[in-house]
């Protein structure tokens, strides 16, 4: 190969590499504003569906239980080593500094305020979103999308809005469930494997934990079941190129979900912390 043909092929390269980056944030930017456009009709339309009675209920319960039988038991099994970590790795800090009878409330509002919701939301989005995309993937690659829309029903409101509600209710279930199994897991851990007393535990814990705590937990569980159908619902509905587009859509659903729920639990995480502090009762 002379040195004529390579430096075409690295102009060529270079210039791919500048035009993704010249490209790629817009197209990003287009992707975020279609799907909050896609959020605000989907509950524009939720609402006027609830009012009129038109909201498929049926379609509502049934995505509500394959929610929560793929997302229930995967969700305890991550809850339970969430909790002994946490317990884990804060009580041997808080031993350290002397500081034994607050491993109840660091380890309890460490479960409650983040643990909890992060886990209902990893498991909305890697369990419910995946199945979500990929089944109105496989729909819109099948044409039966537009044979819907060819009909005059609304997609948006007859398949993405009832498992957007599915999975904001599942989402908030699993958040309390996460809550429950996470603190026992904790609670047992520094009882009988650290040798802790319940009674130090416990008023640690209500000592410094308040309701608004678990109702910021419950809030952002329900947002999170929002953002993650939102998200799955676009990607699934915009899928393209037989089967293994379907698959790229999953994964971007599956990843967009996952880097906007972090980003929103820190944004949420800190106007709470800054309007409600934490304060000992």
């Amino acid at each position: 190969m002379s040195s004529v043909d390579v430096v075409p092929a690295r102009v060529t390269a270079r210039a791919r590499v500048v035009r993704f980056w010249d490209d790629h944030p817009r197209r990003s930017m287009d992707t975020v504003g279609r799907q909050l456009a896609m959020g605000w009709e989907l509950l524009r339309g939720l609402a006027i569906s609830l009012v009129r009675g038109t909201f498929p209920w049926r379609e509502f319960v049934r995505q509500c239980s394959f929610m929560a039988s793929v997302s229930a038991i995967p969700t305890m099994i991550v809850a339970v080593p969430v909790g002994v970590v946490i317990a884990l790795q804060v009580g041997a800090v808080i031993q350290q500094v002397g500081a034994d009878s607050f491993i109840g409330s660091a380890v309890g509002i460490g479960v409650l305020k983040q643990g909890a919701p992060l886990v209902a939301s990893m498991m909305i989005a890697g369990a419910v979103g995946s199945a979500v995309c990929a089944d109105l993937g496989s729909r819109t690659i099948r044409e039966e999308i537009d044979a819907m829309r060819t009909m005059g029903v609304d997609p948006l409101q007859r398949l993405v809005a009832p498992r957007l509600v599915a999975a904001m209710l599942v989402s908030v279930l699993l958040c309390g469930f996460v809550v429950f199994v996470g603190f026992a897991a904790t609670f047992w851990f520094y009882v009988y494997q650290e040798g802790g007393t319940a009674g130090s535990f416990i008023h640690a814990f209500v000592s410094f934990a308040t309701p608004s705590d678990l109702m910021v937990a419950l809030v952002k569980s329900l947002l999170f079941g929002l953002f993650t159908a939102v998200i799955a619902g676009y990607h699934g509905l915009n899928a393209r190129g037989g089967p293994g587009g379907v698959a790229n859509a999953v994964n971007a659903a599956v990843v967009q979900s996952a880097l906007i729920l972090f980003g929103a639990n820190v944004l949420i995480s800190e106007v709470y912390n800054v309007l409600f502090p934490s304060r000992v009762i």
